[in-house]
């Protein structure tokens, strides 16, 4: 039995209730009374009209399932969809051109391109990693990985990789610092006389790009760089050079990496009780007060992970110059679907937990707007809010935290909301959800996995879809992706707010990123999703070679380049006679990514980690992909591409493909031979009832199984 504390009505659990009145309150202005009080209002007034916002979802959908049941059989009319669509209030005329006129946003995210981390809130240790990824070596990043092509040869220092990391560092430095007549390649010293870099007596083509050194000026410990609004760090070791062969005595090149970074509650993490969400607060007050460490074992010896200090350097002209050793964090909350059993209302039902997060999250948040040299430099909050139907729903997310700034005593539009733009009732009217949040909107973006599970869900009836594979090279996803930066640009937000691209899911695969993530800043996107810290230094690597301000400057000149009927062509199978082989390769394909996720999800309470996929090779999971690949055979199921004895069979087979991905882990729980585990059932839940979930989210399942699961362990 959940002991519960009363608190205005609201019987809260005691774990919550203690963290709130012990932890959270305390160092902030806020008065215990009016906390609560406000926050009962807050579950009560708004609790209702959350409830109705996704009775309304369902109404839509219900109406746009009869539509393509009722047309099923007749030439797809792209006219007549958009015309019932604006009938029944799913598509909204666009209204006057207008700004955003949000205020006191920060460099970070106003005027900094660059990489942008997102990662579970519930580890301490990534999130300090997360938090300090501002700064990475390069030379790290080269040598470690296979961004030139190859990896290092295991065991010990090799030389010869080695040098070819130094030789690839120096050709970026070629590339963003160039020197008069010279390379970096050829260099013997780097020296500051009269307020500026010499490098062998030669200046920098664009001296301007010297912005500061640490150390002796006629024998710098570090010299500061600027390109594109990335600082980079040169480092000497004059004591230890690497190799006794670097002639210029640099040991390494830092590059100002995660401009800024998501700490989540959502998607990466497995919250389902007050236990969960008190873990996942606790670390939030940890890195908003300062002080969050975490421990960890190397070599046999314990280390303490802290937050990084912010540098200092000298200032051509003399004067200091204070450089962020962290990046800046935002807080992702739940959208408005879920609740959480931490709070029970005056009538005893779940409270919604985007509604937790809202009033928490905040009040965690005052510890920094205290703080000198904190998260924001400008008194603001960031909050991503994560899906959201439309412009009605941003409304109410703009209402909330009217709300919550009015109990805790904050100036007004003191928290920004990040919109996210992976819902097609948002897509299609993007322009008209950030009109409702226009005073604070900081940030919009793309997610291809959320946006095509959310496709194929609101599009079950129009028939079967392509293959995962192909429906990201059918025309709607390229105007998605155009769509979203180009309102962005048009609502203001060049110099104001960030337009954001999703995640690189293969964190193993850093040459191919390398290649190919550069499309997003040249796509006018300045941040985009990596999934580490040492992705984030090598995106770094795009930003500086692209010029995203003057990108977003070209593209305010050229004008939209998609409209919203080439985004509602929906990617259904041109091709459809597929080959039993196929379609056996595309459910198992599914299945096994389903599988080797849920069983974490599940048993071990993992809400995003790296998971082999059928061909062994490690992609970065959540409930995301989770639910683009549960909508899929969904969907092949409803339309009998397949069959349930097929699926079942599938399931069956990649379970014991996981369990012998996961052998060497020893809290692992196998699945095979038995299938009647909770996590097994769960998957199998994700496909079976998928038609049957919400939008097609996999939240109602997960955290059902995951609660039946803990509840089994407590008896």
């Amino acid at each position: 039995m959940t002991d519960r504390i009363e608190h205005n009505g609201m019987q809260v659990d005691a774990v919550l209730s203690e963290f709130i009145t012990k932890q959270a309150l305390p160092g902030t202005v806020v008065d215990a009374e009016d906390f609560w009080a406000g926050f009962s209002a807050l579950v009560h007034d708004f609790g209702p009209r959350n409830r109705a916002l996704l009775e309304k979802r369902e109404e839509i959908q219900a109406k746009i399932d009869q539509w393509h049941i009722d047309n099923r059989d007749a030439p797809h009319d792209r006219n007549a969809y958009e015309a019932f669509l604006q009938e029944i209030g799913y598509l909204i005329p666009e209204g006057e051109a207008f700004t955003i006129e949000t205020t006191n946003v920060d460099p970070e995210i106003a005027t900094v391109p660059g990489p942008q981390l997102v990662v579970p809130i519930t580890n301490a240790r990534f999130a300090l990693n997360a938090a300090n990824a501002r700064w990475g070596s390069l030379y790290d990043a080269f040598y470690g990985t296979d961004a030139m092509g190859t990896r290092p040869p295991a065991g010990g220092y090799d030389r010869g990789h080695g040098a070819r990391v130094v030789a690839r560092s120096r050709v970026f430095l070629d590339e963003a610092f160039p020197i008069v007549g010279k390379s970096h390649a050829d260099v013997t010293r780097y020296v500051v006389s009269d307020g500026a870099l010499l490098v062998d007596d030669q200046p920098l083509a664009q001296p301007e790009k010297f912005v500061g050194y640490r150390g002796n000026p006629k024998a710098p410990d570090a010299v500061l760089l600027r390109n594109n609004g990335l600082h980079v760090e040169l480092v000497f070791d004059r004591a230890h050079p690497i190799g006794g062969r670097d002639q210029a005595l640099l040991a390494d090149v830092r590059l100002e990496s995660a401009v800024s970074a998501i700490m989540d509650c959502e998607d990466s993490v497995a919250c389902v009780d007050a236990e969960d969400k008190v873990l996942a607060y606790g670390n939030w007050l940890g890195l908003m007060q300062g002080n969050l460490t975490a421990d960890l074992s190397k070599n046999g010896k314990t280390m303490t992970r802290r937050l990084a200090d912010d540098v200092t350097y000298t200032a051509p002209d003399g004067s200091d110059l204070v450089l962020k050793g962290r990046a800046l964090l935002w807080i992702r909350n739940v959208g408005h679907l879920m609740t959480n059993p931490a709070i029970h209302d005056r009538d005893g039902n779940e409270v919604f937990e985007g509604l937790m997060d809202a009033m928490i999250t905040t009040l965690v948040a005052m510890h920094d707007l205290k703080r000198d040299g904190g998260n924001s430099a400008l008194g603001s909050v960031y909050v991503v809010k994560p899906k959201m139907h439309g412009p009605e729903e941003v409304a109410f997310t703009t209402e909330i935290f009217n709300h919550v700034e009015k109990t805790l005593g904050l100036p007004a539009n003191t928290v920004k909301i990040g919109i996210m733009d992976e819902e097609r009732r948002t897509t299609v009217n993007l322009m008209e959800c950030i009109r409702a949040a226009k005073s604070r909107v900081a940030f919009i973006n793309t997610g291809f996995l959320d946006r095509t599970g959310d496709e194929i869900h609101t599009s079950m009836e129009a028939g079967p879809f392509s293959r995962k594979d192909f429906i990201k090279r059918k025309g709607w996803i390229s105007a998605y992706e155009n769509q979203n930066v180009d309102v962005g640009l048009a609502c203001g937000f060049s110099g104001k707010a960030q337009i954001g691209k999703g995640m690189w899911a293969m964190p193993d695969m850093m040459a191919a990123m390398i290649e190919q993530k550069i499309e997003h800043p040249k796509s006018g996107a300045n941040c985009a999703w990596v999934p580490s810290p040492t992705a984030a230094t090598l995106h770094a690597l795009h930003y500086h070679k692209v010029d995203v301000m003057a990108v977003q400057e070209k593209l305010l000149k050229g004008g939209r380049r998609a409209h919203v009927s080439a985004i509602l062509d929906i990617p259904l199978a041109a091709f459809r006679a597929w080959s039993k082989e196929q379609v056996a390769r595309e459910v198992e394909n599914n299945a096994q990514g389903i599988l080797g996720y849920v069983v974490r999800w599940i048993d071990q309470g993992v809400g995003c980690s790296k998971v082999p996929d059928i061909n062994n090779v490690g992609l970065m999971e959540d409930r995301a992909t989770c639910r683009i690949s549960a909508q899929a055979l969904a969907n092949w199921l409803h339309h009998d591409v397949t069959s349930e004895a097929d699926v079942m069979a599938a399931m069956q087979k990649m379970a014991k493909v996981v369990d012998e991905q996961n052998a060497d882990d020893p809290a692992y729980r196998p699945m095979a031979p038995d299938y009647d585990g909770i996590a097994f059932q769960a998957a199998c839940d994700l496909v079976f009832k998928g038609r049957e979930q919400p939008s097609g989210y996999t939240e109602p399942v997960l955290h059902r199984r995951r609660l039946e699961l803990k509840s089994q362990r407590n008896h």
